[in-house]
């Protein structure tokens, strides 16, 4: 035999044997905030980094991501503050995210993103209030969705720091129907997420909660600290990604996806477009 087929032969043996080069994989949670976020985050990735990313969106909630990371199924998610505080490490507000994920998990909490995506009280824009403070002079008709109505952080926390009077008991509906309620004038306040896409279009206000009584829920990705030591490249495509978002600008993603039926990827490629990144 050829003594170069021989050689060219052990050198393909022996670059098969060796170790695979790792494929990053980006993960999220089950709703259409986190897909839209999980793809824009691997599409700047392969953009920055030249390579193919692997997706694991629409995993399920938190402690299923969580675990994830923990069994390096995943590489990185987005998650909120106020989510990873009372859920993943059960610790007080005031907490050193970053400091515990690292001690505990050995996990990496990036910069936050700018989107501070917590319970968001809303009203119609006729009735001219901007904050809670204002809206706490008079009463209310509540829709709520089952969890903020059971939540401490929330009806409970609103009621204490606002003392807000409320017409009977709150409506307790679906997510989905607290837009519909209040624009058929079947309640005159909701109490919605930050960035729900509705709220890029209907004429509503979002009160300013101006004493405080909800958690910051702000977005950062969660990423494997052993990848971003191993590849640094990794963590400053991903500090690219901080402060380019906000709360109005995820309104829109989340509407062009929910109400619009646009595909997340042409979501993702548009406005990683928008902030200079594509």
């Amino acid at each position: 035999m050829d003594r170069t087929k021989i050689v060219a032969g052990l050198i393909f043996l022996l670059a098969s044997c060796g170790p695979k080069t790792h494929v990053i994989r980006v993960g999220s949670k089950n709703f259409t905030e986190q897909v839209v976020l999980g793809e824009i985050i691997a599409q700047h990735l392969e953009t920055r980094l030249h390579e193919k990313v692997a997706r694991s969106l629409n995993l399920g909630g938190t402690l299923l991501a969580q675990q994830g990371l923990l069994n390096r199924e995943i590489d990185m998610y987005p998650e909120y503050s106020g989510t990873a505080l009372a859920m993943v490490l059960k610790a007080p507000l005031g907490t050193d995210l970053r400091a515990e994920y690292a001690r505990r998990f050995h996990l990496a909490w990036m910069t936050p993103l700018g989107i501070d995506n917590g319970f968001a009280m809303v009203v119609r824009k006729s009735a001219g209030l901007k904050t809670l403070s204002e809206a706490s002079r008079m009463p209310w008709t509540l829709g709520v969705g089952y969890e903020f109505e059971q939540r401490a952080d929330g009806l409970a926390a609103l009621k204490s720091v606002y003392g807000i009077q409320f017409k009977g008991s709150p409506k307790t509906m679906d997510l989905g129907l607290l837009y519909q309620a209040i624009g058929q004038g079947q309640v005159d306040m909701i109490a919605a997420s930050a960035t729900d896409g509705m709220l890029s279009k209907l004429d509503l206000q979002v009160l300013e909660d101006d004493k405080h009584a909800f958690p910051p829920y702000e977005v950062s990705i969660v990423a494997r600290g052993e990848l971003l030591n191993a590849r640094p490249e990794v963590r400053a495509a991903l500090e690219e990604l901080a402060g380019k978002f906000t709360n109005q600008k995820m309104r829109e993603l989340n509407y062009q996806v929910d109400a619009e039926h646009k595909l997340v990827g042409v979501v993702a490629e548009g406005f990683l477009r928008s902030v200079g990144l594509r």
